[in-house]
């Protein structure tokens, strides 16, 4: 019965049919085909999965990242970053990462990310020469700290499904999102050496002082944005859910207030598309919830654990191999789908091997990013693809060794625990 949900739900998606869909249709088809269960339970374990406290935080988010996108914040992030790093050989291809980074800390969103950066900085690059299909392939990997670097929408997800702190997942992902950016930028700094890339070698001005003073003073604003929310959280002033009500007023007063960008006109349209974002995103949680009962109803989480005990006893050897599962099906299925139906597995896997939640949660959240770089689904890729007009395969012939980068880091986080525990413990306790 398991492997024909499985095989089901894999069909259905290869064929096109929206994920909603597909995995609605598994715990629907499933519940019916069980003898003992009646359908209505799958109504009620849908409504049963969105009834948290925590999942709260999903929509201040949403909508946090939409204000944020609108205030035009995300071109006085680059400039500030092209300031600081421009000057390098390769400039702008650091400073795509550099303002990536800091985005991050205020959208929540890798979407939002990549396709806020790749519209200002992609026409950019391709004028000095760069190639479509590396800048492409850069800023879609780049877009991902966005969901690792605090605050994220992936962790909140994970974290309301799992029964994990959210506030303690968005510090444990400080590290491991300043490395991924750090190994992206060695990344460009080893293509630099290239004789295929002249144009990366190619300096642009040099370092002021008196320029980044500048950028600073007009940027400072929203550089303070992770500020506030991170450093509201580890002081306790506020929850990681009334962060994302903290978050959206903030991005308010800055567009409406500093910026001047977002008028009282454009509100309701960014209210509309946030709306829309979480439905959709709660849709998915809902039917995956009602399918994730129904595979421990059949005891698939109890027969995962056994699949891996058989592998290794070693809690290392464990997360290594939940590691490469999560990125081989994330390369055929939508891995927002293989994050909410492998959470409840995670996290009985972590139980049983002793393994930190605060590290197994950023090793399925990093999974989960490799995933949405990883073709042929690479939902970021077709996002940075159609901005840089250029083909896929041209785009797909150069992120492979960004997403080397970023499983070394991930390898890093699995080898040293402390890479994602150690921030949440030192403060949450």
């Amino acid at each position: 019965m398991i492997w024909f949900l499985f095989a089901l739900m894999l069909g259905t998606m290869l064929l096109g049919v929206p994920i909603l869909l597909a995995i609605a249709l598994v715990g629907y088809v499933g519940i019916a085909a069980v003898p003992d269960l009646v359908l209505p339970l799958f109504a009620q374990k849908m409504f049963a999965q969105l009834d948290s406290f925590t999942l709260l935080a999903l929509p201040y988010f949403i909508l946090a990242g939409g204000l944020m996108s609108a205030s035009g914040m995300s071109q006085q992030l680059v400039d500030f970053s092209r300031v600081l790093v421009g000057h390098l050989r390769a400039g702008l291809a650091h400073a795509s990462v550099v303002a990536s980074m800091v985005f991050a800390g205020i959208s929540g969103s890798s979407t939002a990310d990549a396709s806020a950066i790749s519209a200002i900085v992609i026409p950019t690059m391709k004028k000095s020469g760069y190639k479509a299909g590396f800048a492409a392939a850069l800023i879609a990997t780049a877009g991902t700290i966005g969901a690792i670097i605090p605050p994220s929408m992936v962790m909140v997800v994970y974290g309301a499904i799992a029964q994990v702190s959210i506030g303690g997942l968005f510090l444990g992902g400080i590290l491991p999102g300043i490395l991924v950016g750090l190994f992206l930028m060695a990344t460009i700094k080893i293509y630099t050496y290239h004789p295929d890339y002249p144009e990366l070698r190619v300096v642009h001005g040099r370092f002021e002082w008196g320029a980044l003073a500048r950028s600073f003073r007009a940027v400072w604003p929203a550089l303070l944005g992770p500020v506030i929310i991170v450093g509201g959280i580890l002081s306790g002033i506020f929850t990681a859910t009334e962060a994302g009500a903290v978050a959206c007023l903030y991005a308010l007063i800055l567009g409406t207030v500093f910026y001047r960008k977002i008028k009282l006109r454009d509100l309701p349209g960014i209210l509309i598309e946030a709306a829309v974002m979480t439905t959709m995103v709660s849709g998915v949680i809902a039917v995956a919830g009602a399918s994730g009962w129904l595979l421990a109803y059949l005891e698939f989480n109890e027969g995962a654990v056994k699949f891996v005990t058989s592998f290794s006893q070693n809690p290392t050897m464990v997360l290594l191999l939940v590691a490469a599962v999560m990125i081989v099906l994330g390369t055929f299925v939508d891995s927002l789908a293989v994050l909410l139906v492998f959470a409840p597995v995670a996290i009985q896997i972590s139980k049983v091997y002793g393994i930190d939640p605060f590290q197994m949660g950023l090793v399925m959240v990093m999974c989960n990013q490799i995933g949405a770089v990883s073709p042929p689904t690479a939902p970021l890729l077709f996002v940075t693809t159609s901005i840089a007009q250029t083909s896929f395969s041209e785009v797909n012939r150069h992120v492979w060794w960004f997403m080397l980068a970023e499983t070394l880091v991930l390898l890093l986080v699995i080898f040293i625990p402390g890479l994602a525990s150690w921030i949440p413990h030192y403060f949450l306790g």
